[in-house]
């Protein structure tokens, strides 16, 4: 559990207490009230403002209130002592005993320990990825890919039920492109000299083996036919075959989504038409002409009547079109047919992931959820800026199958899935991230990966002498967590617990703020406390985790070491990494 909600239900009841003593008012409303971590750390181990959001509505000033509440919690068993600090803060330290009660749960829960019902079951949907369907997936895709899915991960640790779904953007101008790529490869393979790749082309080797299965299958049937005839037949071949490219791509990188869904399918059931029409209705819609914006003029503009949405009702700059003056659909109207889909499907809490590049169409695809969902859906859309790629601090070469680019692949080929998905989770989403293939790979303290690693490593090795010391004894977490943690007195040992015991705020806040990284901030917060120990009782003998004269001592201590690596397991399982054994 959540250590500050068990506390601010203490402090929720401390106050209904104090009320029913005449001391307080009855019927406070607690809903400002917070218990949380005090800004600094000597102030104590959690702190609440319950004063200076309550004390009006009970006619006192703060401090006065802050006494009072100070007084009652005296006397909860959790608390050591009470500080008032300020204009009314209340500082708490809890006693020995609480920490020693939440060792003894994370060993009891195990792998649920951080788990929480924060999301109740509420569905969300994650759409991540959604690369063109028209290459492998490149380097620049995997942060949004590894992002999307440990949020997801995190999400669910949170308690809410969560889809992943990949938008597969198969019905624009790209397609055809792959698919006259995929006719030219195809002429190749069938004996013709097609030279230099035209420009406009794609020109990764790639579409070499696509163009080779069209030949196997279809013999000669296309040469010389006319693009009206061959056009879709090599579009639809050509998307599947990118698609079980990117799927297995990901599949490397340890990612597989629940729903794949078709901009095409879309489009040819008339659900594009069907949401301009929608709109309509609602009064959401009219025939004009858009101002020229400053600076670059954007794809969708044009000095022409359009068919043209009321985006600025709901927050957007300008209007948007949703038809050209020639009366072809625009890529926005087909992202509104797509968005009203999810929220029909039972999504009206979604999350989009997209590359930095696209921060320009945050605030019309989320005026576009609004106008659609009436304002019951919401939008978050997360950006991921893109990796710096390094080899020893010179840019990586590109790679020549992919044409343009270091490929997904080539990455999980040179450092390992667990590796890359740990280092573009060490960033915030939106902040620059160097990747520098071969300093990923070094044993030390500044790569977090190894850092993380080599503290589970160290305590499978302690756990793995203890069996060797205590061979009569049962040492599983369930035995482990009856040991005599009164033993336990260093204030290192006690601040490791302090720590390990946040780990499920830490999962509720991460997962309310969509933000998967500050579980890599945490990992390595704990890391670090661990490595911190273990050098205290390389250098003093009496802080040794294990002494065979004192097997107590020992267990009590291998029981918080078991709680290391539990709590490490479980964060790096959102994470999608698998902890190493040894090192």
């Amino acid at each position: 559990m959540n250590i500050f909600t068990l506390i601010r239900n203490n402090i929720v009841e401390t106050l209904d207490n104090l009320a029913e003593q005449g001391k307080l008012p009855a019927n406070l409303n607690a809903d400002r009230m917070v218990a949380e971590p005090p800004r600094d750390p000597a102030h104590g181990d959690a702190a609440t403002n319950a004063a200076l959001v309550m004390a009006n509505q009970a006619g006192m000033k703060p401090r006065q209130f802050a006494e009072i509440l100070a007084e009652g919690l005296k006397d909860l068993p959790i608390v050591d002592s009470v500080e008032i600090a300020g204009p009314g803060f209340v500082n708490l330290r809890l006693s020995k005993s609480f920490w020693e009660s939440c060792l003894r749960e994370i060993l009891e829960q195990g792998d649920r320990f951080g788990s929480s019902d924060m999301g109740k079951g509420q569905k969300k949907n994650v759409e991540f990825v959604s690369a063109n369907p028209t290459g492998p997936m490149h380097v620049g895709h995997s942060r949004g890919a590894v992002f999307g899915d440990a949020l997801a991960s995190l999400l669910e640790k949170a308690g809410y039920d969560v889809t992943r779904e990949y938008y597969v953007n198969d019905a624009g101008a790209q397609v055809d492109v792959l698919a006259r790529s995929a006719y030219l490869r195809y002429k190749e393979a069938l004996g013709e000299k097609i030279g230099e790749i035209p420009e406009g082309l794609y020109p990764g080797e790639y579409l070499i083996p696509v163009g080779r299965e069209l030949a196997e299958k279809e013999g000669a049937k296309w040469l010389d036919k006319p693009e009206s005839e061959w056009l879709a037949y090599f579009r639809t071949f050509s998307i599947n075959k990118m698609m079980d490219m990117i799927r297995d791509d990901l599949a490397a990188l340890g990612i597989k989504f629940d729903v794949f869904s078709s901009e095409r399918a879309l489009v040819e059931v008339g659900k594009i038409e069907e949401v301009i029409e929608f709109l309509r209705a609602k009064g959401l819609i009219y025939e004009g002409v858009l101002e020229p914006p400053k600076g670059k003029l954007p794809d969708d503009w044009e000095p022409r009547p359009q068919t043209l949405f009321k985006a600025t009702e709901f927050g957007d700059d300008v209007d948007r079109a949703l038809k050209k003056s020639n009366g072809f659909q625009t890529y926005f109207a087909s992202d509104m047919a797509y968005h009203l889909d999810k929220y029909r499907r039972g999504f009206d809490d979604m999350i989009n992931v997209w590359g930095a590049d696209h921060a320009g169409y945050v605030k019309r695809l989320q005026a576009a959820v609004k106008a659609l969902t009436d304002g019951k859906a919401k939008l978050d859309v997360k950006l991921c800026q893109m990796v710096n790629l390094m080899c020893n601090g010179e840019p990586m070469k590109m790679s020549k199958r992919a044409g343009r680019f270091v490929t997904l692949r080539d990455m999980v080929d040179a450092v390992g899935k667990d590796v890359m998905r740990f280092i573009m989770l060490t960033r915030k989403n939106d902040a620059h991230l160097d990747f520098d293939v071969e300093k990923v790979k070094e044993q030390s303290k500044d790569n977090p990966v190894f850092y993380v690693n080599y503290a589970f490593a160290r305590a499978r090795s302690v756990r793995r002498r203890a069996a060797e010391m205590f061979p009569q004894q049962d040492l599983g977490l369930s035995e482990l967590s009856k040991a005599d943690f009164t033993l336990l007195t260093d204030e290192a040992e006690i601040a490791l617990i302090r720590l390990l015991a946040e780990f499920p705020r830490q999962i509720e806040t991460a997962a309310a703020a969509h933000e998967p990284h500050r579980i890599a901030y945490y990992l390595n917060d704990v890391a670090a406390a661990f490595h911190g120990l273990w050098n205290k009782g390389r250098d003093n003998a009496e802080l040794r985790f294990l002494e065979q004269e004192k097997p107590a001592l020992s267990l009590a201590r291998l029981a918080l070491v078991e709680a290391v690596a539990v709590v490490i397991q479980s964060g790096l399982d959102v994470f999608g990494v698998v902890p190493a054994e040894e090192m």
